[in-house]
Order: C-alpha cells, then sequence, then structure tokens
C-alpha cells in the first residue's frame, strides 16, 4: 500500500549529557506536523527493548522499555521538538495548528516515566529554515533546522511567539533603522503598499519557531526505564480526489503510499458520491509521516516493535508502504517485528470520503 504530504516532522530526541557516572498536499490542501520518536544521540549503553508505537488521525502515543546495558548510570536531556513553524502560518491559515496560537504547547505533550508524570519544560529558538528542496529527508528538519536567529530576535525586542497579529503590529512600529536591520538579516520584508488604493503598508516576517519539550533523565545502571509520551497529532491534508487507473499527475502518491490495485479500487468505490458524479467524487485526506529511523541510534535493534495504526473510521481506507500488516478491527491495523532496524520512515495516507450529512 503508499499520497501527498506537506509536512513539518516531530521527534522526541534524548540528547545524552552522557554522565556514565564515571563515563503533503493531496490535490487542495493544507500543512501539517509529521512526527517521530525517543531517541539517544547515538549510545551504546541503553537499549530499546520494546516499542509500542501507536498512531492514529488525531493522536501519537508511544510506550518505550529502555535497558541501561553498562554498570554506570546514564544520565541525559530529553528533548521532543517541534519542527520549524513559521510564524506567519496563522497568517495564512494554511497549517493545521490551535487557533489560539498565543499558547506556548502546540500538541498537548505529555510523558511519563515508569508511570509518574513527567515535569516537561517548554521552550522555544527562532530559525530562518533552508529553502525547500524535493526529496530532503524527513530527519533534516530536526537535525538542521536552519539558522538560529534566536538572539537577533531578542535583541531587537521581538518576542518569540507565533502570534503573528502581535509581530506584525510590533514591526509595523519600528522605525526605519530596525527595519532596515530587520531586512539586513532576512528576517522580514516590509511592504509600502498603495494609498490610492486603500491597501495599508505590510510586512512578512521570514523566521520559524522551534518549540522544545525536555528534562533531564537518568537510566539506572542495569536497569529497566519504561517511558511514555503521547501528544495531539496535527498531520497535513485536504481535498483528494483519485481515478482508478491512477492519472499520470497521481502517480507519485501510488508511489509514496504504495497504492496497489485493490487499494486504488477500494478509495475510489469509498469516494464515490451517491448523489451522482456532477460534482466529481471527491474525499479528503490525512498524509502522516513518521520517522522511524531514529531508534538506530540506540544500542543494537529495537527487540520487539508493535505499531498500532489507527485510521478512524471504518468508511476510511489507509495505504502504506509496510510488509507484515494485519487488520485486528475495523479500524486498527498492526505491524509487529522483533530485532527491527527500521530502513525507512513512515508515510501513511488515510482517505475519507465526504460526509452526505
Amino acid at each position: 500500500m503508499r499520497a501527498v504530504l506537506v509536512e513539518v516532522s516531530m521527534r522526541l530526541t534524548l540528547f545524552p549529557v552522557l554522565l556514565l557516572a564515571a563515563p503533503a498536499l493531496a490535490n487542495d490542501g493544507f500543512g501539517g506536523l509529521s512526527a517521530t520518536g525517543l531517541t539517544f544521540g547515538q549510545t551504546d549503553a541503553v537499549a530499546m527493548e520494546e516499542e509500542n508505537l501507536f498512531i492514529g488521525i488525531d493522536t501519537v502515543a508511544v510506550d518505550y522499555v529502555f535497558r541501561n546495558t553498562t554498570d554506570k548510570d546514564v544520565t541525559g536531556e530529553v528533548i521532543f521538538p517541534l519542527p520549524p513553524v513559521a510564524v506567519w502560518s496563522g497568517y495564512e491559515a494554511m497549517m493545521n495548528l490551535p487557533e489560539d496560537l498565543t499558547q506556548p504547547d502546540l500538541v498537548g505533550f505529555t510523558a511519563t516515566v515508569d508511570g509518574q508524570p513527567v515535569d516537561v519544560t517548554i521552550d522555544r529558538i527562532a530559525v530562518v529554515e533552508e529553502p525547500w528542496v524535493e526529496g530532503r529527508p524527513l530527519a533534516a528538519q530536526y537535525d538542521t533546522p536552519g539558522r538560529d536567529v534566536t538572539a537577533a530576535l531578542e535583541r531587537l525586542g521581538i518576542p518569540l511567539t507565533l502570534d503573528f497579529a502581535t509581530v506584525r503590529d510590533l514591526l509595523l512600529s519600528f522605525p526605519e533603522d530596525k527595519r532596515n536591520e530587520l531586512a539586513a538579516l532576512g528576517l522580514a520584508e516590509y511592504y509600502e503598499g498603495d494609498p490610492a488604493n486603500d491597501i495599508p503598508p505590510d510586512v512578512w516576517g521570514a523566521w520559524s519557531i522551534v518549540t522544545r519539550y525536555h528534562w533531564t533523565q537518568t537510566f539506572p545502571a542495569e536497569k529497566v526505564v519504561k517511558v511514555s509520551h503521547s501528544y495531539t497529532n496535527r498531520p497535513p491534508g485536504g481535498l483528494f480526489y483519485w481515478t482508478d487507473p491512477p492519472e499520470e499527475y497521481q502517480a507519485y502518491l501510488k508511489d509514496m503510499y504504495c497504492i496497489d490495485a485493490g487499494t486504488s479500487k477500494a478509495i475510489v468505490k469509498a469516494l464515490k458520491n451517491p448523489q451522482g458524479t456532477e460534482f466529481g467524487d471527491y474525499g479528503t485526506s490525512w498524509n502522516i509521516s513518521y520517522v522511524l529511523r531514529t531508534a538506530n541510534s540506540w544500542a543494537g535493534p529495537i527487540g520487539r516493535f508493535t505499531l498500532t495504526l489507527d485510521k478512524g473510521d471504518p468508511r476510511n481506507v489507509i495505504s502504506l508502504c509496510a510488509e507484515g500488516v494485519r487488520k485486528t478491527g475495523p479500524t486498527t491495523f498492526v505491524i509487529e517485528k522483533t530485532n527491527y532496524t527500521p530502513e525507512r520512515d513512515l508515510e501513511v495516507l488515510i482517505v475519507q470520503p465526504m460526509s452526505q450529512d
């Protein structure tokens, strides 16, 4: 099985201090956030014995069992960064984001360690992202999110917020010297407007915000630690149209999501409008991306890996590139692996028919 996405990935990363006590858019759509899991910046000390990953349209939840295989404690900072989100995203209203962009927590992130809630700190940095390049790996948004401009914004008195209206008003209030400095740094573009046509002056902010959730974690020597985290899934998606056989422009969706002949027919059937074809057979799609290969930074392969996918409604159709997919319920599918080393990241298409209400 394999459909379109405009993604901004999410992942949970554990950057070790290593205190070893001695040592896409389908047709017409909107952008969103892709996802990923917990990593530990390449270590041979802590193994991932189990990973139970649940991915639904609205929720991502992961349960891990880690074991410190050494005779020394390992301590590090657990970091869950969201991918860069453009500061003007709210202005465009083209992102699957909360309505209130003034709140620091965009995805309702929660975590527990051995069943106890973790006190998570949230902070932010500002970056100017590199130009989009086709084929860029999902993980690149975390590894190299862009040029850090946090200090420049703080020096100019610009808050690290996604509340574009507040930022816009502030930038428009700046005197000419500050405007010129912002432009020289590649942080903003000012527009004079057109008074004759009642078009006021305006400005466009060019940076993005990276939100990071983090806490300090110790893996005791030769002990097991159970870590769980969950958050609201905010994938891209939008209006979706499909034909069988696929048209030429749909070929890349077929390849991305491994849409085989049976799935192609199932999508067409699901999208068929019972009221006739006058306006075409359209539905909506969710394009979920998840970076699996971050698990390769732990010691050895994943001992036991279980992926549960929930397509949300029995009428929906799901497609992805994976082997060993087993249907376990009206909306759920499971993949199980042992001694698993992910070789590719996960791209999931969920197509849902239009509501007939």
